[in-house]
């Protein structure tokens, strides 16, 4: 219930995400409040909030083909007395592919930061706290099902920054908290080893201080990006013309398929990457599907197949030969054998019977400095959701021994066993923070 003289207004806040920032646009003079201050992607809520804000995002960006819904937060009320107008804000944070943005006349400037940035600028009222509202956290880390490794550690890098802009200048007692939150993260997700990782860099090199966290964290987003990146054109150079086949998800994996550089360069098309790629669907989420529609809607030459065919495909059963299996991986062992997901070890053992080769890409923080790793189980009624007394088990990863690992390949080149077992003892080091905390 609002006061008789106050009027309340819906308005959607979209964060659009890209590389770990967010954009934020300086409101011009032509619109009736707020003007000359930082804002998101912003504009009344009428109907549906979700259209609207999909909606503003081409209005204001001419960024709509290239962002996608994400999260979306509980509405925040509050009142602008001077306005007479409660405000009630629906957040939501949408991924980005491209920074281009086109801003329409309402929008005289804009910037992409760390989402940090807003709480040193002059912005609307209650930027920072729509932007809490979608913003990752260790809670949203710990129950993500849907992405990989890769991208919820950055996510993950994302906490540990924001926290880190929310505690600056606490000295000792926001290290502390920070301390809280990292090790709350390795817990969170134990079996995802680039999450680890990255969270043990990020904190070894934050020289106990939560600027440095805030520091460290943002270079850490960089590195990971650029890892994915140079792993990706290396894959893509390793697989010209071949016919690939692939299962389950892996962004890195997708950057090679489409010859890497495709988004910006699309004429590259035909000079790097696959010939064609082979998708299995990936049972039970069938991850695999969205994978083939995504290299299909890049241009590639695409079949999508069940996993129970893989072998028969392996043996020529498509009327033309498989050149090479490419997959991704949560996790590179010292012993050179991988954890990826659940079908990868057969998927290599059959390849090893018919002569084709396995290369693996990931990033090297995706090394681990232990020999196992706790695993993960995936939802029981995915597999079976009926009546009957049958215990079900849907183990989300399985490890796939060096012997049928053609291939590591990442961002410093392609690595052997002994490779990645040095790049283990160097990430053993990172962990040091731990103790001395």
């Amino acid at each position: 219930m609002t006061d008789d003289a106050t009027d309340e207004r819906h308005v959607v806040t979209v964060f659009l995400r890209n590389a770990g920032e967010v954009l934020l646009l300086r409101r011009s003079d032509r619109v009736g409040t707020y003007a000359g201050r930082w804002d998101a992607v912003s504009g009344y809520a009428e109907g549906d909030p979700e259209a609207a804000a999909r909606w503003e995002v081409g209005e204001e960006t001419g960024l709509a083909d290239a962002a996608t819904p994400v999260r979306r937060g509980d509405p925040l009320s509050f009142t602008d007395d001077d306005l007479s107008v409660r405000w009630v804000v629906h957040p939501f944070v949408f991924d980005c592919t491209d920074r281009g943005a086109t801003p329409n006349e309402e929008v005289a400037e804009t910037a992409w930061v760390a989402p940090p940035e807003i709480r040193r600028r002059e912005t609307v009222p209650k930027l920072w706290e729509a932007y809490d509202r979608v913003r990752p956290s260790v809670g949203s880390v710990a129950t993500d099902t849907e992405h990989g490794s890769a991208w919820l550690s950055l996510r993950a890098l994302e906490v540990l920054r924001d926290e880190a802009g929310l505690v600056s200048g606490r000295g000792e007692a926001g290290w502390t908290s920070l301390v809280a939150v990292a090790t709350d993260l390795l817990d969170a997700r134990p079996s995802m080893t680039a999450l680890s990782n990255r969270v043990n860099r990020t904190m070894s090199e934050a020289d106990g201080t939560p600027e440095g966290v805030e520091r460290a964290a943002r270079e850490g987003i960089g590195r990971a990006l650029d890892a994915d990146r140079h792993a990706a054109r290396t894959m893509a150079e390793r697989v010209t013309g071949e016919c690939v086949l692939t299962l389950s998800r892996s962004g890195t994996v997708e950057r090679a398929l489409v010859g890497e550089t495709a988004e910006a360069e699309r004429e590259t098309r035909t000079t790097r990457g696959p010939a064609r790629v082979v998708v299995a669907e990936s049972r039970p989420a069938r991850e695999g599907v969205g994978v083939a529609e995504r290299l299909a809607g890049a241009g590639v030459d695409v079949t999508l197949v069940t996993d129970a065919a893989v072998a028969h495909v392996l043996s020529g059963g498509l009327g033309h030969g498989v050149d090479r299996v490419v997959v991704g991986a949560d996790t590179l062992f010292p012993d050179g054998s991988v954890l990826n997901k659940t079908g990868t070890r057969g998927v290599a053992t059959a390849a090893a019977n018919e002569g084709v080769p396995v290369d693996v890409v990931a990033a090297t923080d995706k090394v681990a400095t232990a020999e196992t790793v706790e695993g993960e189980e995936g939802p029981v009624e995915a597999v079976y959701d009926g009546d009957a007394d049958i215990d079900v088990a849907n183990p989300t990863f399985d490890r796939t021994p060096a012997a049928f690992v053609d291939g590591v390949v990442t961002e410093r080149g392609v690595l052997d066993a002994e490779g990645v077992a040095e790049v283990a003892d160097e990430l053993r080091a990172l962990a040091a923070w731990q103790t001395s905390a």
